[in-house]
């Protein structure tokens, strides 16, 4: 074999980074050791993997169909170095969750995972659907759970469980606990996800045949922050059910019916196609799975613990 593990970990960061100084950070490397071996792997099969422009590099079409075989093969490696040093196997697992799943979800079910699997080194990074998907795509993170539509053609995409969006306002609004024409929810001042969220894409989505552009006065990147705006009175919004679901017991916050409106949603798993199944995705994907058995919604879950199995 004429490339080494030590070459292709540092290829896949110099991609990842597109900067050799960046890898070398990341690695714990020196810039000139990184530098080296990223020689090494070209000159040894006179190939070029990166396009080089200044010292920023990226991928070219070998490093494109290189990058998700490598990423493969260091992670069955990293499972092979642990099941040799008597470990589980489980060496490390990076999980994207959209902003619903990552605040009510993700932290439920890592924790058990964890529990479970003390020596496994976890990661949990929230973003919106759209940076999700894109950080998938480029091999940053392992899986992926997402509230929006993807149709990368690069990705893997499961059904997880059905959600709902709920249109809500505070209790002393005009439109509390009644059910809205459309007239009137275009009458309305929003309180909205940004755009490339899962959320705002169901809600345009189910909003698409309205008359005029809607009043959005405020466009939020935090389930709370669109909560407590709407609680002060400064518009109604629309979020998942789950999110809305101690608000509504507690009456800080009422649904308005909306039966003109289609929100319901998928939730589901994302993962890229060459991307190896490693035993922590397996486990993981298995243990959400089993959190959402013989239930039809997500706002049915309960989020207090997960359930025994």
């Amino acid at each position: 074999m004429r490339f080494t593990l030590r070459q292709l970990e540092v290829f896949v960061a110099v991609a990842r980074q597109e900067s050799v100084s960046r890898a070398a950070e990341a690695l714990s490397l020196s810039q000139s050791a990184t530098s080296t071996a990223l020689g090494e792997l070209e000159r040894q099969f006179d190939c070029r993997v990166f396009d080089r422009a200044g010292k920023r590099l990226t991928l070219n079409a070998l490093g494109r169909q290189l990058l998700p075989k490598a990423v493969a093969l260091l992670d069955r490696s990293a499972e092979v170095e642990n099941l040799l040093r008597g470990k589980t196997g489980f060496g490390s697992l990076e999980v994207g969750a959209t902003l619903t799943i990552g605040n009510y979800l993700a932290t439920l079910l890592l924790g058990d995972f964890m529990q479970r699997h003390p020596d496994c080194r976890v990661r949990l990074h929230v973003h919106n659907t759209a940076s999700v998907v894109q950080r998938i795509a480029n091999h940053d993170i392992d899986l992926g759970l997402i509230e929006g539509d993807c149709q990368h053609p690069d990705l893997e995409v499961q059904p997880w469980i059905e959600d709902e969006l709920v249109v809500f306002c505070a209790p002393g609004h005009a439109l509390a606990g009644k059910q809205a024409t459309q007239a009137e929810l275009e009458a309305q001042a929003w309180i909205l996800r940004e755009q490339g969220s899962g959320t705002r894409l169901t809600f345009d989505q189910a909003m698409r045949h309205h008359a005029q552009p809607l009043d959005v006065r405020l466009e939020l990147e935090h389930t709370e922050a669109i909560l407590r705006a709407v609680e002060s009175g400064l518009g109604i919004g629309c979020l998942s059910r789950l999110a809305l679901r101690d608000a509504f017991a507690r009456g800080t916050l009422v649904p308005i019916a909306t039966p003109t409106l289609d929100l319901r949603r998928q939730f589901c798993f994302i993962w890229h196609k060459q991307k190896y199944q490693t035993g922590a995705m397996v486990e993981f994907l298995d243990l959400c799975r089993q959190l959402t058995q013989g239930l039809s919604r997500s706002d049915q879950i309960d989020t207090a613990r997960p359930r025994s199995h």
